[in-house]
């Protein structure tokens, strides 16, 4: 199977995806899964992509960016799927700013208008983890529009991820970073965020 393809048929299963596939899928991707569960699914996604993953951060993969599922994959194999193989470790943050350059080219050449709008989700998220106003505005603006081009059946889903976009812009309005990252990334957190952190702030965040 070509490479690019098999990420996202790993990652979406069988587009377009029914409201019941949909539940099941979210639990993955947001890790709202049991434990075991989700180290399991962890394991089976550095199995079998890590290598590939790697390839990406290295560049090599460069020639995906010219097609818009390409261009995807590229995205999912540099944002998301860090926050899989490397959860809890600062190298799940190491290459968000290569997706993020991804995702607002791609969006600047319209490569997004070509997908589902549940790719769309993902080809938007490095937004999402950008700790820069002016692009948490553009994410914002992004699932809003999502949300108005969503399937009836799907609009709980897609009005979840708007307001997950717009907690996201909040914590970057706040502190102008996310604290739940400080830690990680050797940086002293204010008392102001130790607050926020102590009052389980980070939740939601990713």
């Amino acid at each position: 199977m070509d490479e690019a393809r098999s990420v996202r048929d790993f990652w979406f299963g069988t587009l377009p995806l029914s409201a019941a596939e949909m539940n099941r899928r979210v639990r993955f991707w947001f890790g709202a899964e049991p434990s075991e569960t989700r180290s399991r699914r962890d394991e089976t996604l550095r199995s079998r992509f890590a290598g590939l993953m790697e390839r990406a951060a290295a560049g090599e993969l460069g020639a995906w960016a010219d097609g818009p599922r390409r261009r995807l994959s590229l995205i999912l194999l540099l944002d998301p799927f860090p926050r899989h193989l490397y959860r809890g470790t600062v190298e799940a943050f190491a290459h968000d700013a290569r997706a993020l350059r991804l995702s607002l080219s791609g969006m600047q050449s319209a490569a997004d208008a070509a997908l589902d709008v549940i790719e769309r989700v993902f080809f938007y998220l490095p937004m999402q983890h950008a700790e820069a106003r002016e692009v948490q505005e553009e994410s914002v603006a992004a699932y809003r529009r999502l949300l108005t081009e969503a399937p009836e059946d799907l609009k709980p889903f897609f009005e979840s991820t708007l307001r997950s976009a717009e907690n996201h812009r909040a914590i970057i309005e706040e502190f102008g970073r996310f604290p739940h990252r400080n830690a990680l990334l050797g940086r002293d957190s204010t008392a102001a965020e130790q607050k926020w952190l102590a009052e389980g702030g980070a939740t939601f965040a990713h």
